[in-house]
């Protein structure tokens, strides 16, 4: 096995009497979409946040490229290029499409207009945003100086997700990213993500949706009771095992079981 660009190692959570996460571990491989499913209260979200900055964990450790981090805020993740896309999207609505993929990353222009008077380069954020909607295949938006809050659920998603590829150079997070989504926006999602995978971004996914994660993911994270109960590969387990395993009622097959 290659060696993880993203590893956590025994993390701990509780938060007074609960214990959310109970010597969590995960791996993340270069190139690689792996799905992270478990049912509710299996440590997921802990799991996800401790990993984006979002929650600081009371033990274990983190590392990125094989070198201990410690992530005290989101912004100290995004620092690390590791860009997340939570379920509740964050996004602007009242923004532009371009203003949202630089949302907290403005552009000044440049001489005394940037750095005295501070003004935006709506331009270049434009141009810029119509290029990495390009490079990502986001056909259906044509106007990046276009509202949010005119797009569709899955334009919005597709917003979200062109966002952490082009600021992700590590690893791309995304939690339930075809959650409230139709049939057809979802397939547009799925295609995004492999893309991004394809693009040489590692994809961390969390899902429910059990086809979406036997279609796209290359190995399969299942978190059970607060740490990780096996490693699957979709192509030699059935989904029903999958869920067996999931649940409890069933042990996995053994071989990266943890």
């Amino acid at each position: 096995m290659s060696t993880p660009i993203l590893q956590a190692r025994g993390l701990v959570k509780r938060f007074g009497k609960v214990t959310a996460l109970s010597g969590a571990d995960l791996d993340l491989l270069p190139g690689e979409i792996l799905a992270v499913i478990g049912d509710n209260g299996a440590g997921k979200s802990s799991l996800i946040k401790a990993l984006s900055g979002a929650l600081v964990p009371d033990e274990g450790e983190i590392r990125l490229d094989g070198s201990p981090v410690s992530f005290t805020t989101p912004i100290d993740a995004r620092d690390a290029g590791i860009e997340t896309v939570h379920q509740s999207l964050a996004v602007a609505p009242s923004l532009d499409i371009a203003s949202n993929l630089f949302l907290g990353r403005e552009r000044r222009r440049k001489g005394p207009l940037g750095s005295i008077l501070r003004m935006t380069d709506r331009a270049g954020m434009r141009e810029e945003a119509r290029k990495q909607l390009n490079s990502l295949g986001i056909m259906t938006i044509q106007n990046p100086g276009q509202a949010v809050e005119t797009l569709s659920g899955g334009q919005r998603q597709a917003v979200a997700v062109a966002r952490a590829a082009a600021f992700g150079s590590r690893v791309v997070i995304m939690d339930e990213p075809t959650a409230a989504l139709g049939v057809r926006e979802s397939r547009a999602v799925l295609d995004l993500i492999l893309q991004v995978r394809d693009r040489g971004l590692p994809v961390i996914l969390i899902s429910h949706n059990m086809p979406h994660v036997f279609e796209v993911a290359d190995r399969i994270h299942i978190q059970r009771l607060g740490r990780r109960k096996a490693v699957v590969d979709p192509k030699s387990i059935s989904m029903s095992d999958a869920v067996a395993i999931m649940t409890g009622a069933m042990e996995p097959p053994g071989s990266e079981a943890a």
